[in-house]
């Protein structure tokens, strides 16, 4: 196999064998605890109960896009304006704290978003008991598949199931339009892959780390293609399920940790 880097020029050529070799030789050198301050999933890190992690790193994932810095920085802002405890601040939102938002921006994401999704969390947390139930019921639902493109699109709906802004919804991917849904697809993967290295918090056990998807970026779709893992020039969900299926070949049970593999190469190494 051959592969080449951003400029279309040839590098080198690999069997499957080691091209599966190399990847697996990347995943492990970045899925470890020096990947966590410099990225979005520190703030799930910042809590211990599982029900502050959950809803810390929906947060987190949904304002992940952009500068890295610029992330992290209003990430930890979010979390100071509900008083480091998010779990607490959602069940508890009345009106009169909406006024904790105000000010609060992430590049589109401005201080009505942030109340809708208060909102929309708190019934999700009344209702299903937790952001695990939504998913894990969805998908039991739908007879199990062996992907959630269908669960997310069902968690979109059920999500906007309250009054809201229509220019909220961009906040929340649905793949049934095609989106890619980088960020929810990364959050699921924070959520399910196993904590055994310390990167990903493993705190949900309902859903199996063989469904997930690849959360796809400018980073990991660039290198799957200089790889030859991803044909397609689009980034959409179609181009997900492509190399999904091409990741999938070398570990099919957890495909996402090469998502460690992608994402380094791309944006540490600049390959």
């Amino acid at each position: 196999m051959n592969f080449t880097d951003m400029n279309g020029d040839h590098l080198i050529k690999l069997s499957k064998q080691e091209l599966g070799e190399f990847l697996l030789e990347k995943a492990e050198q970045f899925e470890t605890r020096d990947f966590i301050p410099d990225d979005p999933i520190s703030i799930p890190h910042l809590f211990s109960n599982k029900e502050d992690v959950e809803i810390a790193g929906f947060l987190a994932a949904t304002i992940a896009w952009g500068n890295r810095k610029s992330i992290l920085k209003n990430a930890n802002r979010l979390m100071e304006r509900m008083d480091h405890a998010p779990f607490d601040f959602v069940t508890n939102f009345e009106k009169s704290d909406e006024k904790v938002f105000e000010g609060f921006v992430h590049r589109t994401f401005q201080p009505e978003d942030a109340v809708c999704f208060m909102r929309a969390l708190q019934r999700i947390i009344r209702e299903f008991g937790s952001l695990e139930n939504v998913f894990t019921s969805s998908w039991e639902t739908l007879g199990r598949p062996d992907n959630l493109k269908t669960t997310i699109s069902e968690f979109h709906n059920i999500f906007f199931d309250v009054p809201h802004e229509q220019r909220t919804r961009k906040h929340v991917a649905n793949p049934a339009r095609g989106s890619a849904a980088k960020r929810i697809n990364m959050y699921l993967r924070w959520m399910v892959r196993s904590s055994a290295k310390g990167v990903d918090l493993g705190v949900w056990d309902k859903l199996p780390s063989s469904i997930l998807s690849i959360p796809l970026d400018v980073h990991t779709s660039n290198v799957g293609r200089a790889l030859g893992l991803l044909h397609r020039k689009q980034n959409d969900w179609k181009s997900v399920a492509q190399l999904d299926k091409s990741l999938r070949y070398y570990d099919s049970e957890d495909p996402v940790k090469f998502d460690f593999a992608l994402f380094g190469l791309g944006a540490i190494e600049g390959f």
